[in-house]
């Protein structure tokens, strides 16, 4: 397994090359660069075998993350999304769905998963998207907004309302009533194709319900989420990477006062912190990758806590390296010029920071 994720990761080093930058100004991946990843499983790499996906476990997985998120957090979050997808689909789907999607998902469809309305981010109780049966057919009515990677997405998986609890409807993008808006300028992971829906009377199967529907609305929730936290966590694990290698680079070369940049002390600091951030975020993440292997009792919070600890890392790290570099990584498309923008976006994004607390203070408070 080892063998099969290096040779991923020299693969995807190669695609992506020196092009991050300009994909991050343009706020587009090449299609051809996602949908030969999605080609070879690699957006999704924990579909099972038997589904035609690699298999691969969540330790491995995670760090094939880290290394596409040190490359680039747009088509890291990409990976997410798809990763999130096939997921949920494995988890809520029957097993004809299971046999139909999963191969989809890991041969070159790509995915979507759409959660957040305008009164509904952190408060996902408040989903406002409804579905309903119609005689032989459902009917979905609703709008979500900031849906990652949605503007490259052949298929949507759309949480709404469904009689007194919930459902995951599965979308294709093509189908009438459907409307697609690109979210402009982002603050961070430009590339990662976030997208506003619209789902007007939206006519589908009813096959089109993951599992038939009528499922409690937080299962639905923490089911994806779950999955998109720890690869988040992850990918927050390859931007300190980054920021290490980009700001270590520079102290070591940079001269100031007739000596590098690393040997003034208090660089010397950043750079110890950095280095220290990066050490415990994959720590917490090789934690929580070994819960959901071992499906141990402690996972939810262990994903929590990394989710928490790797996004709040990253961005003080980020900003610590932009602090390194100064003038030379506040150039737009920069590596940790990007990082800073990105690692913001990881403190609010599958949980905010605030919610992240919230749960780990009842998990202290569960163990008194």
């Amino acid at each position: 397994m080892r063998e099969a994720v290096a040779a991923a990761a020299s693969a995807v080093t190669e695609l992506v090359g020196d092009r991050a930058g300009d994909w991050d100004r343009t706020g587009r991946l090449p299609e051809d660069v996602v949908r030969k990843l999605a080609a070879a499983g690699q957006l999704s790499a924990q579909i099972p075998a038997d589904h035609g996906g690699p298999g691969w476990n969540s330790a491995d997985s995670g760090e094939f993350t880290a290394h596409v998120g040190s490359l680039c957090s747009s088509l890291r979050s990409v990976m997410t999304s798809q990763g999130m997808a096939a997921w949920t689909v494995e988890r809520l789907g029957d097993p004809a769905q299971a046999a139909e999607l999963l191969p989809r998902l890991a041969s070159g469809d790509l995915a979507a998963v759409a959660f957040s309305e305008a009164q509904a981010g952190s408060d996902l109780s408040a989903i406002e998207a409804t579905v309903t049966v119609d005689g032989d057919s459902l009917l979905l009515t609703g709008r979500k907004k900031w849906v990652t990677a949605a503007d490259y997405a052949d298929l949507f998986l759309v949480v709404a309302r469904m009689a007194e609890g919930g459902a995951v409807v599965v979308v294709p993008r093509t189908a009438p009533g459907v409307r697609v808006r690109r979210v402009a300028d982002p603050l961070g992971c430009r590339a990662a194709g976030h997208a506003d829906l619209a789902f007007d009377e939206v006519r589908l199967p009813l096959g089109s319900l993951l599992g038939g529907g009528r499922q409690p609305l937080p299962l639905l929730v923490t089911t994806a989420l779950a999955y998109g936290r720890i690869s988040v966590a992850w990918g927050c694990v390859g931007i300190l990477r980054a920021c290490v290698a980009a700001a270590a680079g520079h102290a070591g070369t940079r001269h100031q006062f007739g000596r590098p940049l690393a040997q003034h002390q208090l660089v010397a600091r950043h750079l110890a912190d950095l280095w220290t951030a990066e050490q415990i975020v994959t720590r917490a993440c090789e934690y929580a990758s070994r819960c959901w292997d071992d499906n141990a009792a402690d996972l939810a919070t262990a994903i929590v806590l990394a989710k928490y600890v790797g996004a709040e890392h990253a961005a003080r790290g980020a900003a610590a390296a932009v602090q390194v570099l100064a003038s030379a990584g506040a150039q737009d498309g920069h590596v940790v010029a990007r990082a800073y923008r990105d690692a913001k976006l990881m403190e609010i994004i599958e949980g905010s920071n605030e919610v992240c607390q919230l749960i780990l203070a009842d998990h202290a408070l569960s163990r008194r």
